[in-house]
């Protein structure tokens, strides 16, 4: 990136959930990549007044798709501003905080697939960190830029009894043969990006290291 500072950066901003048992964790289904199952988490948001520091740093938004990823922390910046960028990430003003966006984030999932009726008990629980990661920069199959991804992940904070119930009902759902829209995988599975008839999500590494073993799956447009 020093070498070509003008050179176009996609950056995008997420949180993820590590719920597990031992070698089980917990997985999502993917909308936006059918058959793909990943954590828990998504894309934080900016505040979009004032944008302020996005402003100056020329953070361009990525086209969006829907309303729901509206002010998504993803859109593109040259190389040369990624380590203001990252400043500003670090210093939390102006985005909404990564436990936020994780609690916002599991109660629309819960609904997505099929279990609004846990959503009260992800409202009412808190989040511990466990690692951040700068996933990149790469090269976009397909694309002419790279990108790269800041992520934060969060272990369930075990202080509350809502905690103990959520954490309990997600496990059992992702033994469940017949709850197709959560999964459970090893760390092998997690490596091989396959758990029985399903694909296993590239991100699903940053549960269990600080980096990748496979590509991207782009989504559906």
């Amino acid at each position: 990136m020093l070498f070509v500072p003008r050179r176009k950066i996609r950056v995008s901003v997420a949180v993820l959930l590590r719920l597990h048992d031992e070698d089980h964790y917990v997985l999502f289904d993917s909308p936006t990549r059918p058959g793909g199952y990943g954590p828990p988490g998504g894309v934080v948001k900016y505040h979009q007044i004032p944008r302020g520091t996005l402003e100056k740093l020329g953070f361009d938004p990525e086209g969006r798709t829907n309303d729901v990823m509206k002010h998504d922390l993803r859109g593109f910046l040259s190389a040369a501003r990624i380590p203001g960028f990252a400043r500003w990430l670090h210093r939390a003003t102006g985005r909404e905080p990564a436990t936020e966006c994780l609690r916002r984030e599991m109660i629309e999932e819960l609904g997505e697939v099929g279990h609004p009726e846990l959503a009260p008990l992800a409202q009412a629980v808190s989040f511990s960190p466990l690692r951040a990661v700068v996933d990149g920069p790469m090269k976009v199959p397909g694309e002419a830029y790279r990108q790269i991804r800041f992520i934060e992940v969060y272990d369930l904070l075990p202080d509350r009894p809502e905690a103990a119930e959520l954490r309990t009902a997600l496990l059992a759902l992702a033994r469940t043969p017949d709850s197709p829209h959560v999964i459970g995988a090893t760390r092998q599975d997690i490596v091989r990006g396959r758990s029985g008839p399903h694909v296993v999500l590239p991100q699903s590494a940053f549960l269990v290291g600080d980096r990748r073993e496979r590509e991207d799956i782009q989504p559906v447009r």
